[in-house]
């Protein structure tokens, strides 16, 4: 069995988060999604649109997703540990490169965990930044 570990915010779901889970769907035969806790995102990015529990909830509710966990703030490797993946799919927008993953993972007793990319989707609104965007210049950010 091999097992697939997928991570994000999905503060507001779209077809760029529908399309990583499906391609991280495909590598294997169990995926696991990490959402970011509330205060990793409000270290990381930005105050969350939504609450993490129900980011969970909806992420849960997604086709490809087999299993969801809330992601502790701090060390990320500690989830990894907890969840055992065989594969990590980075997002296509996601700032770690994958090597360099790879290595750090290597380097704290995780051997053959393989980092792969998301290709990214090709629809126009495929990020919550360009919907945000997109909704601010309608005039609703009232």
């Amino acid at each position: 069995m091999t097992r697939v570990m997928a991570s994000g915010v999905f503060d507001i779901i779209h077809t760029g988060h529908v399309s990583y889970l499906e391609q991280a769907a495909a590598l294997g035969d169990e995926l696991v999604v990490v959402v970011a806790c509330d205060t990793t995102v409000r270290r990381r990015k930005h105050e969350p649109i939504t609450p993490e529990d129900m980011r969970a909830r909806i992420v849960g509710a997604l086709k490809p997703v087999d299993r969801v966990v809330i992601g502790r703030d701090g060390d990320m490797f500690d989830t990894v540990a907890e969840l055992r993946p065989d594969i990590i799919v980075l997002g296509f927008d996601q700032t770690f490169d994958e090597s360099e993953l790879e290595s750090q993972l290597e380097s704290r007793g995780f051997p053959g965990i393989r980092v792969v990319r998301a290709d990214e989707c090709a629809d126009d609104l495929n990020a919550t930044r360009r919907i945000v965007s997109r909704i601010r210049r309608m005039g609703g950010d009232e």
